[in-house]
Parts: structure tokens; C-alpha cells; sequence
């Protein structure tokens, strides 16, 4: 039997998230009932609530950062049990079968995974995301937060973190490496903390120098403005890897020319429109320029324990549902540092 539970919900686009029951479906036998205790807000659930990204599906539960305890377990789970602190990230299914899955990289499914939210399982039914107070998953797409991490900070790791992690270990970010991390947001600042631990020599790009402070802080070693026309000339040929976290279009060509020999641009933002390149940018060099869509489950699992055992975490600002319209208007004015959390206790207190 489904069971209802509370959620923020969008009825159509761009509408306010209102407070609502959704049907969660009875667990199998190998599913876990997850109580979520806090959702992050990543820029891609406003993006999608607002059918920036293409066709959605409405009535619409955003949030793929969740992190709570298991309340309950199928008959035939084996990898958690009851009061386990467990989380959930971007997708909750895949096809098990394809090469992309069979390496454990099913955030490439060949098939497609399940995402959390904005989509339909392979049984055709819709799923809803982490701004609720439950959620059923299958234990195979769920990972375990270590006992050292808060659930609030964990959150935000389940994209934001894996999504800076997966590309910076790829690309072989470490000692003797210069990493450059083109943007300080949500994903930006994750990016300055998990290279500096993983030993690079790690750069910020900013529009401007107003975090500057924070950058530093956060382990980077140099603190650039973008604005500055003398920023790409003083730097050309300077980075052996750069991130790219903007979800806005960019001179991908200025860029480029930032990287030395055999260096490489990863775009992880998504922006609106495809990119302009001149081939020459990359021929001249052998350079490259690449994409990286989060982590698998076993990356993400070793996300985790890397962030836990060097006490690596976001700078977070928790909220109340009630206060989910206006962190939304301050992530797109870029008015957070860094990234907001939601205390999904504030939902199961709220009145329908």
C-alpha cells in the first residue's frame, strides 16, 4: 500500500511551492523508507520548476540533495538497516545492465537513469524529490553518510559535492597540478575546498574579487577577477586543468587559452545556450575541452568519506519551507553563501 506524506510542490510552472500530499509507493523488497530530515537547493531545481530546461512534468517536488535515517527496510535489503543516516542524490534508478552501469558509472546509464524528481521510473510513474518528509528508494542508489558528518552539511554533497569531485579526481587534480575553479557559487566554493585537499595548487576565476576573502579561506591559493581584461593575458597558458561551474554562457575561446599543454576546460554548468569555439584554441596546445555530469554511486559513497575524513563540508544557510520562494530570487541573483538547505521539519510541521 502507497503511503501520503508531505511535500512542497510546483502545480505548473514557475508556480509557488505549496505544501501538499504526494504518495510515496509501498517499499519492495529491496527498497529503503528513507525520513528525510534536510534537502539542499541546487540551482537546477529552479531551472526546472520553471521549465528552463525543456518540457516538465507537473505537479513537480524539486530536490535531489537529501540527506535522513532509514525508517524502515524490504524484506530483502542487506546494506542498511533501521536508523541508518543515509542519503540520496540526483538519481534513484538505472538500467544495471548497460557498460555505463555495469562500471558503476550509472549517471550514464545508456538507457537513462531515473532521476530523483522531474521524471518517471521505469514503470512509468512520476518521482518526486527531496523537499518531503519521506522518501522510498531502492538501496542501491541510497549511500551511507559517515557518523563524523551533520546530515544538514551532507546534503549539499549529494550534488554539489559530487559534482566537483567526480571531474577533479578524473582529470587527475593533485600535487604539481594547477587547478583553476571558474565560478564561486554552490558549486564553486566545493570545487576550491576538495582540489586545495586533494592537493593541487588551486585558482579562483571570478567575475570579481568580492569573495576573494572567502577563496582563500577555502584553500585557493590565487583569487582572480574575470572583468579584468588583464586577468587572460597575465594567465595565458597558466592551468592544467579548469572547471567551469557557470550556468551562463562564456568566451569559451578566452578560456581556453588560459590552459597550458595538454590542459583541459570540464564544463559541469549548464548553460542556456551551445558554446562558440574556434577549433584553433584547442589544436594549438592539444587541449581539450570536456563535461562531467556527477558521480556514480560508489564515487559518490567515496565523495563522502574523503569530505568526512578531512572535514570538508559547504558553507550552508538553513530555511524554513516557508522561505523556499525567496532562497530561490537569492540563488538566481547569486545572493547565498553558499548553498541553501531546507530543515524539512519545518514541513511536517505545516498545516495544509
Amino acid at each position: 500500500m502507497s503511503t501520503k506524506v508531505m511535500a512542497m510542490s510546483a502545480a505548473s510552472v514557475g508556480a509557488k511551492l505549496e505544501a501538499t500530499l504526494i504518495e510515496r509507493r509501498e517499499p519492495r523488497a529491496h527498497d529503503i523508507v528513507i525520513d528525510i530530515a534536510f534537502a539542499g537547493i541546487c540551482h537546477s531545481d529552479i531551472h526546472q520548476v520553471r521549465e528552463e530546461w525543456g518540457p516538465a512534468i507537473f505537479p513537480m517536488v524539486p530536490g535531489h540533495e537529501i540527506a535522513g535515517t532509514v525508517s524502515a527496510v524490504g524484506a530483502g535489503v542487506s546494506r542498511f538497516g533501521t536508523g541508518d543516516r543515509v542519503g540520496v542524490g540526483c538519481f534513484v534508478d538505472s538500467c544495471r545492465e548497460c557498460a555505463s552501469c555495469r562500471a558503476g558509472e550509472e549517471q550514464y546509464c545508456l538507457k537513462t537513469p531515473v532521476w530523483t524528481y522531474n521524471a518517471r521510473d521505469y514503470d512509468g510513474d512520476e518521482t518526486y524529490g527531496g523537499y518531503s518528509t519521506q522518501i522510498v528508494v531502492d538501496e542501491n542508489y541510497a549511500v551511507r553518510i559517515p557518523d563524523n558528518m551533520g546530515l544538514d552539511v551532507a546534503a549539499p554533497l549529494l550534488c554539489a559535492g559530487i559534482t566537483l569531485y567526480s571531474p577533479l579526481v578524473h582529470w587527475g587534480a593533485g600535487p604539481g597540478r594547477r587547478v583553476a575553479i571558474l565560478g564561486m557559487g554552490g558549486l564553486g566554493h566545493m570545487g576550491v575546498k576538495i582540489a586545495s585537499a586533494l592537493g593541487a595548487e588551486v585558482s579562483v576565476l571570478s567575475h570579481t574579487l568580492s569573495k576573494r576573502e572567502d577563496g582563500l579561506r577555502f584553500g585557493a591559493s590565487h583569487y582572480y577577477a574575470t572583468s579584468d581584461p588583464a586577468t587572460f593575458s597575465d594567465l595565458a597558458g597558466s592551468f592544467d586543468l579548469i572547471v567551469n561551474t557557470l550556468s551562463v554562457n562564456i568566451d569559451v575561446d578566452a578560456y581556453l587559452d588560459l590552459l597550458a599543454l595538454d590542459g583541459a576546460m570540464v564544463v559541469v554548468g549548464l548553460p542556456p545556450d551551445p558554446y562558440g569555439l574556434k577549433v584553433d584554441a584547442l589544436a594549438s596546445m592539444r587541449r581539450s575541452l570536456a563535461g562531467s555530469s556527477i558521480g556514480g554511486i560508489r564515487e559518490t559513497q567515496e565523495m563522502l568519506d574523503f569530505c568526512a575524513e578531512r572535514a570538508i563540508a559547504p558553507e550552508i544557510e538553513m530555511i524554513s519551507v516557508a522561505n523556499i520562494g525567496s532562497a530561490y530570487d537569492r540563488v538566481v541573483r547569486s545572493d547565498v553563501r553558499y548553498r541553501f538547505v531546507i530543515d524539512t521539519a519545518t514541513l511536517a510541521e505545516t498545516r495544509l
